[in-house]
Protein backbone atom coordinates (compact mmCIF):
# COMPACT_ATOMS: atom_id res chain seq x y z
CA UNK A 1 0.00 0.00 0.00
CA UNK A 2 2.78 2.23 0.37
CA UNK A 3 4.40 1.61 -2.54
CA UNK A 4 1.20 2.68 -4.05
CA UNK A 5 0.90 5.71 -2.10
CA UNK A 6 4.25 6.92 -3.07
CA UNK A 7 4.15 6.32 -6.62
CA UNK A 8 0.86 8.48 -6.87
CA UNK A 9 2.01 11.25 -5.45
CA UNK A 10 4.92 11.19 -7.40
CA UNK A 11 3.87 9.05 -10.78
CA UNK A 12 2.13 10.22 -13.93
CA UNK A 13 0.71 8.71 -17.04
CA UNK A 14 0.85 5.20 -18.88
CA UNK A 15 3.87 4.27 -16.35
CA UNK A 16 2.18 4.45 -13.07
CA UNK A 17 -1.01 3.10 -14.79
CA UNK A 18 0.99 0.27 -15.66
CA UNK A 19 2.47 -0.10 -12.06
CA UNK A 20 -1.41 0.41 -10.21
CA UNK A 21 -2.47 -2.16 -12.60
CA UNK A 22 0.08 -4.74 -11.69
CA UNK A 23 -0.16 -4.01 -8.01
CA UNK A 24 -3.58 -3.70 -8.08
CA UNK A 25 -4.20 -7.38 -9.91
CA UNK A 26 -1.99 -9.35 -7.80
CA UNK A 27 -3.65 -8.03 -4.34
CA UNK A 28 -7.15 -7.86 -5.61
CA UNK A 29 -6.50 -11.87 -6.79
CA UNK A 30 -5.18 -13.02 -3.55
CA UNK A 31 -7.69 -11.29 -0.77
CA UNK A 32 -10.71 -11.64 -2.88
CA UNK A 33 -10.72 -14.96 -5.44
CA UNK A 34 -12.49 -17.06 -2.29
CA UNK A 35 -15.25 -14.40 -1.54
CA UNK A 36 -18.43 -13.63 -3.28
CA UNK A 37 -18.42 -10.41 -4.50
CA UNK A 38 -22.09 -8.21 -4.01
CA UNK A 39 -22.04 -4.86 -4.58
CA UNK A 40 -22.02 -2.11 -1.35
CA UNK A 41 -23.48 0.58 -0.53
CA UNK A 42 -26.11 2.15 1.92
CA UNK A 43 -29.50 0.55 3.12
CA UNK A 44 -32.72 2.41 3.84
CA UNK A 45 -35.26 3.48 5.07
CA UNK A 46 -34.31 6.50 6.36
CA UNK A 47 -31.24 7.74 4.54
CA UNK A 48 -29.48 11.58 4.72
CA UNK A 49 -27.40 13.22 1.94
CA UNK A 50 -25.97 15.86 1.68
CA UNK A 51 -24.62 17.71 -1.44
CA UNK A 52 -21.09 19.21 -0.96
CA UNK A 53 -17.88 19.93 -3.06
CA UNK A 54 -15.31 17.57 -3.25
CA UNK A 55 -12.28 16.24 -5.48
CA UNK A 56 -11.80 12.97 -7.40
CA UNK A 57 -8.46 11.68 -8.07
CA UNK A 58 -7.55 10.88 -11.78
CA UNK A 59 -5.12 7.93 -12.73
CA UNK A 60 -3.21 10.68 -14.49
CA UNK A 61 -2.04 12.36 -11.61
CA UNK A 62 -4.98 14.98 -11.84
CA UNK A 63 -7.74 16.39 -9.43
CA UNK A 64 -10.79 17.66 -10.67
CA UNK A 65 -13.24 19.77 -8.18
CA UNK A 66 -16.49 17.94 -8.26
CA UNK A 67 -20.37 18.24 -6.75
CA UNK A 68 -20.88 14.89 -4.94
CA UNK A 69 -23.25 13.44 -2.26
CA UNK A 70 -22.26 12.36 0.91
CA UNK A 71 -23.61 9.84 4.14
CA UNK A 72 -24.25 12.37 6.29
CA UNK A 73 -21.09 14.03 7.23
CA UNK A 74 -18.67 12.00 5.71
CA UNK A 75 -16.77 13.02 2.69
CA UNK A 76 -18.96 13.50 -0.71
CA UNK A 77 -18.40 10.76 -2.58
CA UNK A 78 -18.39 9.92 -6.61
CA UNK A 79 -20.30 8.74 -7.41
CA UNK A 80 -23.10 9.17 -4.88
CA UNK A 81 -23.95 6.41 -2.06
CA UNK A 82 -25.26 3.70 -4.08
CA UNK A 83 -28.72 2.68 -2.28
CA UNK A 84 -29.37 -0.77 -1.58
CA UNK A 85 -32.78 -2.15 -0.09
CA UNK A 86 -35.40 -4.60 -0.51
CA UNK A 87 -38.53 -4.50 -2.65
CA UNK A 88 -41.41 -2.57 -0.72
CA UNK A 89 -39.42 -0.63 1.06
CA UNK A 90 -40.42 2.97 1.97
CA UNK A 91 -37.38 4.75 1.77
CA UNK A 92 -37.56 8.28 2.97
CA UNK A 93 -34.34 10.11 1.61
CA UNK A 94 -33.74 13.96 3.40
CA UNK A 95 -31.52 15.90 1.13
CA UNK A 96 -29.07 18.44 2.98
CA UNK A 97 -27.60 21.11 0.00
CA UNK A 98 -24.17 22.82 1.15
CA UNK A 99 -23.99 23.86 -2.74
CA UNK A 100 -23.95 27.55 -3.56
CA UNK A 101 -26.96 26.75 -6.30
CA UNK A 102 -30.40 24.89 -5.56
CA UNK A 103 -30.43 21.02 -5.49
CA UNK A 104 -33.08 18.17 -6.03
CA UNK A 105 -33.26 14.71 -6.70
CA UNK A 106 -35.24 12.45 -9.22
CA UNK A 107 -35.95 8.52 -8.54
CA UNK A 108 -36.48 7.04 -12.04
CA UNK A 109 -38.70 4.40 -12.48
CA UNK A 110 -39.97 5.11 -9.11
CA UNK A 111 -43.90 5.71 -8.50
CA UNK A 112 -45.48 8.44 -5.91
CA UNK A 113 -42.60 10.02 -4.78
CA UNK A 114 -43.68 13.36 -2.55
CA UNK A 115 -41.56 15.96 -1.05
CA UNK A 116 -41.35 17.70 2.05
CA UNK A 117 -39.94 21.25 2.84
CA UNK A 118 -37.51 22.78 -0.16
CA UNK A 119 -39.25 24.73 -3.19
CA UNK A 120 -40.88 24.18 -6.09
CA UNK A 121 -38.24 23.95 -8.88
CA UNK A 122 -38.79 22.77 -12.63
CA UNK A 123 -38.26 19.19 -12.19
CA UNK A 124 -38.47 18.12 -8.90
CA UNK A 125 -38.61 19.63 -5.38
CA UNK A 126 -35.35 21.78 -4.28
CA UNK A 127 -33.34 22.11 -0.90
CA UNK A 128 -31.96 25.93 -1.42
CA UNK A 129 -28.37 26.14 -0.21
CA UNK A 130 -28.35 25.77 3.60
CA UNK A 131 -31.52 24.11 2.89
CA UNK A 132 -32.88 20.63 2.92
CA UNK A 133 -36.15 18.83 1.39
CA UNK A 134 -36.94 15.81 1.99
CA UNK A 135 -38.17 12.41 -0.94
CA UNK A 136 -40.71 9.95 0.07
CA UNK A 137 -41.54 6.94 -2.19
CA UNK A 138 -41.93 2.88 -1.90
CA UNK A 139 -39.93 0.43 -4.06
CA UNK A 140 -42.51 -1.95 -5.86
CA UNK A 141 -40.40 -2.99 -8.63
CA UNK A 142 -37.32 -5.12 -7.89
CA UNK A 143 -33.80 -3.89 -10.57
CA UNK A 144 -30.94 -1.34 -11.07
CA UNK A 145 -31.89 2.21 -11.02
CA UNK A 146 -30.61 5.38 -10.78
CA UNK A 147 -31.07 8.73 -9.14
CA UNK A 148 -29.62 12.70 -9.76
CA UNK A 149 -30.25 15.88 -9.89
CA UNK A 150 -33.71 17.49 -10.78
CA UNK A 151 -31.76 21.00 -10.86
CA UNK A 152 -30.02 21.91 -13.98
CA UNK A 153 -29.38 18.42 -14.93
CA UNK A 154 -27.15 19.12 -17.92
CA UNK A 155 -24.56 20.62 -15.22
CA UNK A 156 -25.79 19.09 -11.64
CA UNK A 157 -25.42 15.44 -13.72
CA UNK A 158 -22.01 16.73 -15.25
CA UNK A 159 -20.87 17.94 -11.59
CA UNK A 160 -21.39 14.26 -10.11
CA UNK A 161 -24.69 14.39 -8.48
CA UNK A 162 -25.56 10.63 -9.57
CA UNK A 163 -25.68 7.76 -8.07
CA UNK A 164 -27.24 3.74 -8.35
CA UNK A 165 -30.27 2.25 -6.87
CA UNK A 166 -30.91 -1.56 -6.17
CA UNK A 167 -33.87 -3.35 -5.50
CA UNK A 168 -33.27 -7.01 -3.88
CA UNK A 169 -36.81 -9.11 -5.16
CA UNK A 170 -38.93 -10.39 -2.39
CA UNK A 171 -40.87 -13.69 -2.85
CA UNK A 172 -43.28 -14.34 -0.17
CA UNK A 173 -41.33 -12.99 2.60
CA UNK A 174 -38.45 -13.84 1.80
CA UNK A 175 -35.40 -11.17 -0.03
CA UNK A 176 -33.72 -13.08 -2.81
CA UNK A 177 -30.30 -11.65 -2.05
CA UNK A 178 -28.78 -13.63 -4.80
CA UNK A 179 -31.36 -13.13 -7.57
CA UNK A 180 -31.66 -9.69 -9.95
CA UNK A 181 -35.74 -10.70 -10.29
CA UNK A 182 -38.25 -12.81 -8.71
CA UNK A 183 -37.60 -15.51 -11.39
CA UNK A 184 -34.73 -18.07 -10.52
CA UNK A 185 -33.53 -17.73 -14.28
CA UNK A 186 -31.96 -14.09 -12.72
CA UNK A 187 -30.21 -15.91 -10.17
CA UNK A 188 -26.36 -15.20 -9.78
CA UNK A 189 -23.09 -15.88 -8.00
CA UNK A 190 -21.62 -12.39 -8.06
CA UNK A 191 -22.77 -9.32 -9.12
CA UNK A 192 -20.97 -6.28 -9.81
CA UNK A 193 -21.96 -2.64 -10.39
CA UNK A 194 -20.59 -0.37 -13.80
CA UNK A 195 -21.69 3.24 -13.17
CA UNK A 196 -20.57 4.88 -16.22
CA UNK A 197 -20.04 8.82 -16.89
CA UNK A 198 -17.52 11.27 -17.79
CA UNK A 199 -16.32 14.65 -17.26
CA UNK A 200 -15.37 17.68 -18.62
CA UNK A 201 -12.37 19.40 -16.42
CA UNK A 202 -12.52 22.57 -17.95
CA UNK A 203 -16.36 23.02 -16.65
CA UNK A 204 -15.31 21.90 -13.07
CA UNK A 205 -12.54 24.29 -13.41
CA UNK A 206 -14.95 27.04 -13.77
CA UNK A 207 -17.13 25.78 -11.11
CA UNK A 208 -14.37 25.52 -8.33
CA UNK A 209 -13.60 29.11 -9.31
CA UNK A 210 -16.81 30.14 -8.42
CA UNK A 211 -17.22 31.29 -12.49
CA UNK A 212 -20.55 29.80 -13.13
CA UNK A 213 -21.83 32.14 -15.48
CA UNK A 214 -19.53 31.38 -18.11
CA UNK A 215 -20.42 27.72 -17.98
CA UNK A 216 -22.16 26.40 -21.23
CA UNK A 217 -22.42 22.76 -21.11
CA UNK A 218 -23.64 22.93 -24.87
CA UNK A 219 -20.24 23.05 -25.34
CA UNK A 220 -19.03 20.69 -23.04
CA UNK A 221 -15.92 18.27 -24.14
CA UNK A 222 -15.11 14.89 -21.76
CA UNK A 223 -11.40 13.99 -21.00
CA UNK A 224 -12.31 11.67 -18.59
CA UNK A 225 -14.09 8.29 -18.34
CA UNK A 226 -15.12 7.01 -15.16
CA UNK A 227 -16.46 2.94 -14.30
CA UNK A 228 -18.05 3.32 -10.50
CA UNK A 229 -16.66 6.81 -9.85
CA UNK A 230 -12.59 5.51 -11.16
CA UNK A 231 -10.50 5.78 -14.20
CA UNK A 232 -8.68 3.02 -15.21
CA UNK A 233 -6.22 1.26 -13.60
CA UNK A 234 -7.49 2.63 -10.18
CA UNK A 235 -10.88 0.93 -11.54
CA UNK A 236 -9.09 -2.31 -10.46
CA UNK A 237 -7.74 -1.22 -6.98
CA UNK A 238 -10.07 -2.63 -4.09
CA UNK A 239 -13.24 -0.71 -2.49
CA UNK A 240 -12.24 1.88 -0.22
CA UNK A 241 -9.18 2.41 -0.93
CA UNK A 242 -7.68 4.99 1.63
CA UNK A 243 -5.81 6.63 -0.83
CA UNK A 244 -9.38 7.06 -2.99
CA UNK A 245 -11.51 9.00 -0.20
CA UNK A 246 -14.15 10.03 -2.59
CA UNK A 247 -14.28 7.00 -4.89
CA UNK A 248 -14.88 4.22 -2.88
CA UNK A 249 -16.45 1.76 -4.93
CA UNK A 250 -14.33 -0.66 -7.13
CA UNK A 251 -15.20 -2.25 -10.46
CA UNK A 252 -13.05 -5.43 -11.28
CA UNK A 253 -14.99 -8.22 -11.82
CA UNK A 254 -13.32 -11.70 -10.96
CA UNK A 255 -15.16 -15.28 -10.90
CA UNK A 256 -14.30 -19.12 -11.85
CA UNK A 257 -15.39 -20.62 -14.95
CA UNK A 258 -19.38 -21.29 -14.91
CA UNK A 259 -20.21 -19.14 -12.22
CA UNK A 260 -22.86 -16.30 -13.04
CA UNK A 261 -22.05 -12.75 -12.57
CA UNK A 262 -24.83 -9.88 -12.82
CA UNK A 263 -23.56 -6.74 -14.51
CA UNK A 264 -25.85 -4.14 -13.10
CA UNK A 265 -25.30 -1.33 -15.59
CA UNK A 266 -25.98 2.36 -15.69
CA UNK A 267 -25.82 5.12 -18.12
CA UNK A 268 -24.57 7.73 -15.32
CA UNK A 269 -23.75 10.61 -17.89
CA UNK A 270 -24.59 12.28 -20.79
CA UNK A 271 -22.94 10.11 -23.57
CA UNK A 272 -23.90 6.80 -24.38
CA UNK A 273 -21.04 4.45 -23.60
CA UNK A 274 -20.78 0.74 -25.56
CA UNK A 275 -19.64 -1.67 -22.61
CA UNK A 276 -17.16 -4.18 -23.74
CA UNK A 277 -16.56 -7.17 -22.23
CA UNK A 278 -14.20 -9.50 -23.84
CA UNK A 279 -14.31 -13.39 -23.27
CA UNK A 280 -17.68 -14.64 -24.00
CA UNK A 281 -21.50 -12.30 -24.61
CA UNK A 282 -23.81 -11.91 -21.81
CA UNK A 283 -27.26 -12.26 -21.79
CA UNK A 284 -29.22 -8.96 -21.14
CA UNK A 285 -32.00 -10.23 -18.87
CA UNK A 286 -33.57 -6.75 -17.78
CA UNK A 287 -33.68 -2.88 -19.24
CA UNK A 288 -34.61 -0.17 -16.56
CA UNK A 289 -35.39 -2.31 -13.84
CA UNK A 290 -38.22 -4.43 -16.28
CA UNK A 291 -37.41 -7.98 -16.83
CA UNK A 292 -37.06 -8.85 -20.55
CA UNK A 293 -40.23 -11.33 -20.13
CA UNK A 294 -43.48 -12.53 -22.14
CA UNK A 295 -45.44 -13.58 -18.95
CA UNK A 296 -45.04 -13.33 -15.48
CA UNK A 297 -43.76 -17.09 -15.35
CA UNK A 298 -41.89 -17.11 -17.96
CA UNK A 299 -38.52 -15.68 -16.86
CA UNK A 300 -36.31 -13.44 -18.92
CA UNK A 301 -37.37 -15.23 -22.26
CA UNK A 302 -36.68 -11.93 -24.04
CA UNK A 303 -33.57 -11.85 -23.17
CA UNK A 304 -30.81 -10.91 -26.07
CA UNK A 305 -27.20 -12.08 -26.01
CA UNK A 306 -24.72 -9.57 -26.89
CA UNK A 307 -21.28 -8.71 -26.97
CA UNK A 308 -21.10 -5.58 -25.94
CA UNK A 309 -23.61 -4.31 -23.79
CA UNK A 310 -25.20 -0.21 -25.18
CA UNK A 311 -25.33 1.85 -22.42
CA UNK A 312 -27.61 5.28 -22.77
CA UNK A 313 -27.56 7.53 -20.45
CA UNK A 314 -30.11 7.38 -18.02
CA UNK A 315 -31.00 4.27 -18.64
CA UNK A 316 -29.63 0.37 -16.75
CA UNK A 317 -28.95 -2.66 -18.10
CA UNK A 318 -29.27 -5.99 -16.36
CA UNK A 319 -26.88 -8.72 -17.76
CA UNK A 320 -25.59 -12.24 -17.22
CA UNK A 321 -22.30 -13.21 -17.79
CA UNK A 322 -20.49 -16.64 -18.11
CA UNK A 323 -17.25 -18.37 -18.98
CA UNK A 324 -16.34 -21.67 -19.42
CA UNK A 325 -13.97 -22.02 -22.54
CA UNK A 326 -16.75 -24.03 -24.20
CA UNK A 327 -15.65 -24.85 -28.13
CA UNK A 328 -12.58 -23.11 -27.91
CA UNK A 329 -11.16 -26.42 -29.57
CA UNK A 330 -8.29 -27.39 -26.82
CA UNK A 331 -8.02 -28.06 -23.20
CA UNK A 332 -7.93 -25.47 -21.19
CA UNK A 333 -6.21 -27.00 -18.43
CA UNK A 334 -3.78 -28.92 -20.10
CA UNK A 335 -5.69 -32.05 -18.75
CA UNK A 336 -4.19 -35.62 -20.19
CA UNK A 337 -7.49 -37.26 -21.16
CA UNK A 338 -7.29 -39.76 -18.21
CA UNK A 339 -7.36 -36.58 -16.36
CA UNK A 340 -10.48 -35.58 -14.39
CA UNK A 341 -12.83 -33.17 -15.30
CA UNK A 342 -12.71 -29.43 -13.54
CA UNK A 343 -15.77 -27.64 -12.17
CA UNK A 344 -17.96 -26.66 -15.53
CA UNK A 345 -15.21 -28.14 -17.95
CA UNK A 346 -16.49 -28.25 -21.50
CA UNK A 347 -15.80 -32.27 -21.56
CA UNK A 348 -15.60 -32.58 -25.36
CA UNK A 349 -12.26 -30.66 -25.46
CA UNK A 350 -11.19 -32.62 -22.00
CA UNK A 351 -7.76 -33.78 -23.17
CA UNK A 352 -7.54 -32.58 -26.72
CA UNK A 353 -3.56 -30.94 -27.32
CA UNK A 354 -2.97 -26.66 -27.31
CA UNK A 355 -3.30 -26.05 -31.27
CA UNK A 356 0.26 -24.64 -31.91
CA UNK A 357 3.64 -24.97 -30.90
CA UNK A 358 4.49 -21.88 -28.47
CA UNK A 359 8.61 -20.26 -29.66
CA UNK A 360 11.17 -21.34 -26.73
CA UNK A 361 10.79 -18.26 -24.38
CA UNK A 362 14.64 -16.91 -25.90
CA UNK A 363 11.92 -15.71 -28.44
CA UNK A 364 8.84 -14.78 -26.32
CA UNK A 365 8.53 -11.09 -24.47
CA UNK A 366 6.47 -11.69 -21.08
CA UNK A 367 3.60 -9.77 -20.31
CA UNK A 368 3.96 -9.52 -16.52
CA UNK A 369 0.50 -11.23 -15.85
CA UNK A 370 1.76 -14.16 -18.05
CA UNK A 371 2.39 -17.29 -15.64
CA UNK A 372 4.92 -18.94 -18.34
CA UNK A 373 2.12 -21.63 -19.80
CA UNK A 374 -1.27 -21.15 -21.96
CA UNK A 375 -3.38 -23.26 -19.49
CA UNK A 376 -5.74 -22.19 -16.51
CA UNK A 377 -4.78 -22.77 -13.31
CA UNK A 378 -1.31 -24.64 -14.45
CA UNK A 379 1.98 -22.16 -14.20
CA UNK A 380 5.11 -23.02 -16.63
CA UNK A 381 8.46 -21.21 -15.94
CA UNK A 382 9.61 -17.92 -16.62
CA UNK A 383 12.80 -16.41 -16.78
CA UNK A 384 13.85 -14.92 -13.87
CA UNK A 385 12.16 -11.01 -13.07
CA UNK A 386 9.46 -11.88 -15.42
CA UNK A 387 5.88 -12.45 -14.55
CA UNK A 388 4.51 -12.65 -11.13
CA UNK A 389 1.40 -10.76 -11.50
CA UNK A 390 -0.82 -13.64 -11.69
CA UNK A 391 -0.89 -15.61 -8.88
CA UNK A 392 -3.60 -17.56 -9.69
CA UNK A 393 -2.77 -18.51 -12.83
CA UNK A 394 -5.78 -17.15 -14.17
CA UNK A 395 -6.96 -15.87 -17.50
CA UNK A 396 -7.44 -11.91 -18.07
CA UNK A 397 -9.62 -10.13 -20.15
CA UNK A 398 -10.18 -6.20 -20.76
CA UNK A 399 -13.80 -5.07 -20.16
CA UNK A 400 -13.80 -2.12 -21.42
CA UNK A 401 -15.88 1.24 -23.50
CA UNK A 402 -15.61 0.12 -27.20
CA UNK A 403 -15.85 4.05 -28.09
CA UNK A 404 -11.47 3.76 -27.71
CA UNK A 405 -11.61 7.76 -26.89
CA UNK A 406 -12.80 6.76 -24.14
CA UNK A 407 -10.11 4.67 -23.03
CA UNK A 408 -7.28 6.94 -21.85
CA UNK A 409 -7.43 9.68 -18.88
CA UNK A 410 -6.91 13.09 -20.80
CA UNK A 411 -5.35 11.11 -24.07
CA UNK A 412 -2.79 9.42 -21.90
CA UNK A 413 -3.35 5.68 -22.69
CA UNK A 414 -4.15 3.17 -20.86
CA UNK A 415 -7.16 4.29 -18.52
CA UNK A 416 -10.44 5.94 -18.67
CA UNK A 417 -13.20 3.47 -18.87
CA UNK A 418 -11.86 0.51 -18.60
CA UNK A 419 -10.99 -2.35 -16.24
CA UNK A 420 -9.63 -6.54 -16.35
CA UNK A 421 -12.01 -9.49 -15.97
CA UNK A 422 -9.90 -12.25 -14.06
CA UNK A 423 -11.11 -15.86 -14.20
CA UNK A 424 -9.58 -17.82 -11.68
CA UNK A 425 -9.51 -21.77 -11.89
CA UNK A 426 -11.15 -24.00 -8.97
CA UNK A 427 -8.35 -25.19 -6.64
CA UNK A 428 -9.05 -28.78 -7.07
CA UNK A 429 -6.77 -31.72 -6.83
CA UNK A 430 -5.80 -31.73 -10.45
CA UNK A 431 -4.97 -27.94 -10.28
CA UNK A 432 -2.88 -28.59 -7.52
CA UNK A 433 -0.89 -31.43 -8.72
CA UNK A 434 -0.39 -29.17 -12.04
CA UNK A 435 1.16 -26.49 -9.95
CA UNK A 436 3.16 -29.07 -8.32
CA UNK A 437 4.63 -30.63 -11.22
CA UNK A 438 4.60 -28.14 -14.23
Amino acid sequence: MTTTKTYRAIGKGASRALLLTALTLCRTAGAQMGDTHMITGIAGPNISLTAKEGHVSTADGNSVHFWGLAEGAALAQYPAPTIIVSQGTTLTITLNNELPMPVSLVFPGQAGVTATGGSPGAIAQEAAPAGSVTYTFTVNEPGTYTYHSGTRPDLQIEMGIVGALIVRPVVGAEVMTMQAYAHPDTAFDHEFLFLLSEMDDQIHSLVEQGRLSEVNTAKRWPVYWFMNGRTGPDTMVVTNAPWLPSQPYDCMPMFHPGERVLLRVIGGGSDPHPLHHHGNNSTVVARNGRMLTSAPAAGPDLGESVFTIPSAPGETVDAIFTWTGEKLGWDIYGHKPEDPLEPFEYAPDHGKPFPVSLPVNERLTFGQHYSGSPFLGAPGSLPPGQGGFNPMNGYAFMWHSHNEKEIVNNNLFPGGMLTMAMIAPYPSTNMVMQMQNP
